[in-house]
């Protein structure tokens, strides 16, 4: 089966971002099939390509995938405006591929809302199957955010949202949420999978080159956020805790960030400006390094704006890379993620919105270091049971498999 996979975001380990394409076209890879991988640039990603850009475009065989990425540079950093215009020209590329190259099944998965472009075309004019992955639902979390106001934006992302839908043979949701929001347009359920995020439990298993931020000490209950610092990820809400626990004087938790983003500077001039010198803010890494900082962890921070389309609607890496840490995760949303770390007892849920509750939340952690090792033995092993990426990309193949038959 020759599969054209669309990920405008893909990257491999070497980046310092989420992986799930990489181990499900490894997956595709080790089970016999041939995967083109069509993307841009990122700024957390990194294809492995060493080669430079010819014509805006470089391509070569990386891990046995091959590999197609467009020099279209994306940040998170950018404005909406640039975004967007990023995201069309990838579509518009992407359709270029969709008609020429020759495969038995088109694969696309979001962010963005746009990835779906080339499998619509590829369904209605070149009569090839199509399977959509949705990670975040558009334009429903936008227009909860209040991101895009503009009434008629959103009707068109609403229409391309069920035009991407409906066109495609079979669809995968990341979380409970999505497979709902997916079916509310009408799809049937039989073809909607349920495919979470995976767990990477042998690189998050290494724990030989274990360090810490400076700033940290051994001693320090260090608390780690890593992910994008963005409107959607309500860092406010870490310092707002860090505020709290400064003026308790518990200069022994440290609160640390690691990652980019559009708000990056203002928490960290904020940071500055109140003192909180138990906030420590660190460029991303790859994951190889990631493993290491995560070996020296106490508590992963599962945070979140209050939106209560995250409730169900979302498949965080972050989290997924915790517990594949064994660590204790510290979540401050309900949800099904919340509704996990109590049934398992693998970390702290706070509600929303309350540092309060956040800060009392630390302190625990660390007046119960032992109990800590169990929380974190509990969430590898929700890891392992549940969540191993070997598992995950297996039914993802299988998926794709049952798509390509049809």
């Amino acid at each position: 089966m020759k599969v054209l996979y669309f990920h405008q975001h893909f990257s491999t380990p070497k980046g310092a971002t989420g992986i799930r394409s990489y181990a499900m076209a490894k997956k595709l890879v080790a089970t016999g099939h041939e995967v083109t991988m069509v993307c841009g640039s990122y700024g957390g990603g990194n294809t492995g390509l060493p080669q430079s850009f010819v014509h805006g475009r470089r391509e070569g065989i990386v891990d046995g995938i091959h590999i197609i990425e467009f020099n279209l540079a994306y940040s998170n950093q950018d404005s909406f405006l640039k975004r967007t215009w990023l995201f069309v020209k990838f579509a518009l590329k992407s359709i270029g591929i969709a008609f020429t190259h020759q495969y038995d099944v088109l694969f696309a998965t979001t962010t963005p809302l746009t990835a779906g472009i080339p499998g619509i075309f590829a369904r209605w004019l070149r009569g090839k199957p199509f399977v959509f992955e949705v990670r975040d639902l558009w334009p429903e979390l936008p227009r909860e955010m209040g991101v895009i106001k503009n009434p008629i934006v959103l009707w068109l992302m609403g229409i391309l949202e069920w035009l991407s839908y409906r066109s495609a043979h079979k669809l995968i949701g990341l979380s409970p949420g999505i497979v709902d929001g997916i079916a509310r347009l009408g799809v049937k359920r039989e073809n909607i999978a349920m495919i979470p995020n995976g767990c990477d439990l042998q690189i998050f298993a290494d724990k030989s080159q274990t360090w810490r931020p400076h700033g940290v000490s051994a001693s320090d209950l260090m608390a780690v956020f890593t992910g994008t610092h963005g409107m959607a990820n309500g860092l406010d809400s870490v310092l707002d805790a860090a505020a709290i626990l400064k003026q308790r004087g518990r200069n022994d938790i440290k609160l640390v960030l690691i990652g980019q983003g559009k708000l990056k500077p203002t928490l960290q001039a904020r940071a500055q400006a109140e003192g909180l010198d138990n906030i420590v803010f660190h460029p991303p890494v790859d994951k190889q390094k990631l493993a290491g900082l995560m070996a020296s962890t106490d508590v992963g921070l599962q945070i979140l704006s209050n939106i209560p389309a995250f409730y169900y609607g979302t498949s965080p890496n972050k989290f997924f890379d915790y517990i594949a840490a064994g660590l204790p995760v510290l979540n401050n949303y309900p949800g099904w993620l919340a509704n996990m770390i109590t049934e398992y007892q693998c970390g702290f849920t706070v509600p929303p919105d309350n540092s309060e509750t956040f800060a009392d939340a630390l302190e625990n952690a660390a007046a119960q270091r032992d109990f800590l090792k169990i929380m974190g033995a509990n969430a590898r092993q929700l890891a392992e049971t549940q969540f191993d990426r070997e598992q995950v990309s297996a039914q993802f193949v299988d998926w794709l498999e049952q798509s390509a038959s049809k």
